[in-house]
């Protein structure tokens, strides 16, 4: 089951790029940032950081993983979580590779070994809400 609608994710696999929305939570500046998005095989939405771990909104949506991306000017909000689990990294280098083919260049720096660990996948804050209902009763 996934988090997201079924036209949310159709246009999502279809979208070039997507601005992600983050803030280090202080209540401070928001920040927008153009990333690459993937869909996986079993609908969980994946992106990474091509700059690694120095990627200001990679970092922010470690600190405050309460986000948003923006789409076709629609605002979707998102909860973040780590996904560095080897089937998850494989999944969104297998999505990027599939999605991003003609893009070899920019392709071949999001699927470098020192970056996977960038993964993360995001997550639609009522599903993350109600799993947790579920998880602590």
């Amino acid at each position: 089951m996934t988090d997201f609608a079924p036209s949310t994710l159709d246009a999502l696999r279809v979208a070039r790029t997507v601005e992600i929305e983050t803030s280090d939570g202080s209540g401070g500046r928001v920040h927008r940032a153009v990333i690459w998005i993937v869909v996986d095989d079993e609908d969980r939405v994946l992106v990474r950081s091509v700059r690694g771990t120095r990627g200001r909104w990679y970092r922010e949506l470690l600190t405050n993983p309460t986000g948003a991306v923006h789409l076709a000017g629609i605002r979707i909000g998102v909860v973040a979580e780590p996904a560095a689990d080897p089937a998850r990294v494989a999944s969104c280098s297998a999505a990027l590779t599939a999605k991003y083919r003609t893009s070899r260049g920019s392709l071949a720096s999001m699927v470098r070994d020192e970056i996977l660990e960038t993964t993360l996948e995001l997550r639609r804050p009522e599903a993350v809400a109600s799993a947790s209902v579920l998880r602590y009763p």
